[in-house]
This record gives C-alpha cells, sequence and structure tokens, in this order.
C-alpha cells in the first residue's frame, strides 16, 4: 500500500531522490541559520538589559537611605 502512494515502479525514482537530499541539505541549511541567529538575540539581548541597567541608575538623583 505504501508503495503504491509514493508511486513505486519498480525502483526509486532519481528525481525524488535529488529533491529529497536537496530539501534536507535546505532544513540543515535553515536549522544552522535559526541557531546562529538566536545566540546572536541571546547576545544582543544581553548587551541591552546591561546597557538599560547601567543607564537606569543615576549617581546624582540617588535617595537618600531610611534609617
Amino acid at each position: 500500500m505504501a508503495k503504491a502512494l509514493l508511486g513505486y515502479v519498480g525502483g526509486p525514482d532519481p528525481r525524488m531522490l535529488s529533491e529529497m537530499r536537496r530539501l534536507q541539505q535546505r532544513v540543515q541549511d535553515l536549522e544552522s541559520e535559526l541557531s546562529r541567529m538566536q545566540a546572536e538575540n541571546d547576545a544582543l539581548t544581553a548587551v541591552a538589559d546591561e546597557h538599560s541597567l547601567l543607564s537606569s541608575i543615576e549617581m546624582d538623583q540617588r535617595e537618600p537611605a531610611l534609617t
């Protein structure tokens, strides 16, 4: 039944195998690009968080400690 669904006629179709390899390579390329972009995003987020924390602390406008 599965062979009939795939159009099995005496062996694998070389065009279909070539297309499968091309698509598998494309998926691998996209996965590696996604990983790279996630790492870059994490680094940028860390820098932005550090910058916003430092810029929110102003030494001239400190409030006195409560005693």
